[in-house]
């Protein structure tokens, strides 16, 4: 009786030891089990932490990128920069425009690296996607804008280009209607005067002596033939005084018919100076001939 029943005990004994140790193992198993759990569980938290504060990084980032509002402020402002955007504001825009075009350019890779770390990292949460999603639009959305504002730019500076020449015309016509304005006034304004003794008029050919009998009592007369080269020309708009060597008042004479009530002679020193009092006046007579004694 005896030996059976140290026998099952024996046998009772080996089965308990043979449970302890499965279980032993499966409670390891399962230690190890909840470990790697815990480990991936919070590698996914530090994950999705990581990609959230990226994302909101990008957000910001767009946020801060106001293509829209220089858009409008260009487009509300066309017609006053018809007239003023020159070259060099030309590249102010475009350097403006590069810079936000920069900007959403640095933005798009680090959506790129993003999605790299979490491609990576094997995580996938459908509200992260979303997100990023979004800003790949937004991203979209700002490049679009760009683009046409770029384009608005160049259709702007075309037409700045066709405002500058019509202007260059209009200025070159004005400049030659001004030219020829002022050459008619010079023209209207110039007479030519010649300033000699009886003799040296004589032989100029400006005066004539006619009448008279036996060389006395003969006239002194112009003779109509006046040689332009022998003359001197003055504007009597911008000169009104004409100058004639001569002691005495009474040794100057004025031959050409000027109107007597358009100048008067002024003693001035050694020599007689002929004010012109009445410009318009005056310059009806074209040719001015004093004679000197």
């Amino acid at each position: 009786m005896r030996r059976p029943v140290q026998v099952g005990l024996v046998a009772a004994i080996v089965l308990l030891l043979g449970a302890t140790g499965v279980l032993f193992v499966k409670y390891r198993n399962t230690s190890a089990s909840y470990a790697e759990t815990k480990a991936a569980e919070k590698t996914a938290r530090s994950h999705y932490a990581e990609a959230f504060n990226a994302i909101a990084e990008i957000q910001d980032s767009l946020s801060a990128i106001s293509v829209g509002e220089e858009a409008v402020r260009l487009r509300s402002q066309n017609d006053r920069a018809e007239q003023r955007l020159t070259e060099p504001n030309r590249r102010e825009a475009l350097e403006r425009i590069a810079l936000v075009n920069a900007s959403i350019q640095r933005t798009r890779e680090k959506i790129n690296r993003l999605e790299s770390d979490l491609r990576r990292s094997g995580t996938r949460v459908a509200g992260l996607n979303r997100m990023i999603t979004n800003l790949k639009q937004t991203v979209s959305e700002k490049e679009g804008q760009v683009a046409q504002l770029t384009s608005e730019v160049d259709v702007l500076q075309t037409r700045v280009a066709g405002l500058e020449i019509t202007v260059q015309q209009d200025q070159d016509s004005l400049i030659a209607k001004n030219q020829n304005i002022e050459e008619k006034r010079r023209e209207l304004g110039t007479i030519y005067y010649i300033v000699g003794s009886k003799k040296d008029l004589a032989n100029s050919g400006v005066i004539v002596t006619k009448g008279g009998v036996l060389g006395l009592g003969k006239t002194v007369q112009l003779s109509g033939r006046f040689d332009e080269s022998k003359f001197t020309s003055i504007d009597t708009d911008e000169q009104t005084v004409v100058l004639a060597p001569a002691s005495k008042l009474d040794k100057v004479k004025i031959l050409s018919p000027q109107p007597t009530s358009s100048y008067r002679l002024v003693m001035a020193g050694n020599q007689v100076e002929i004010h012109i009092l009445d410009p318009r006046e005056f310059r009806k007579v074209k040719h001015l001939v004093i004679m000197t004694a």
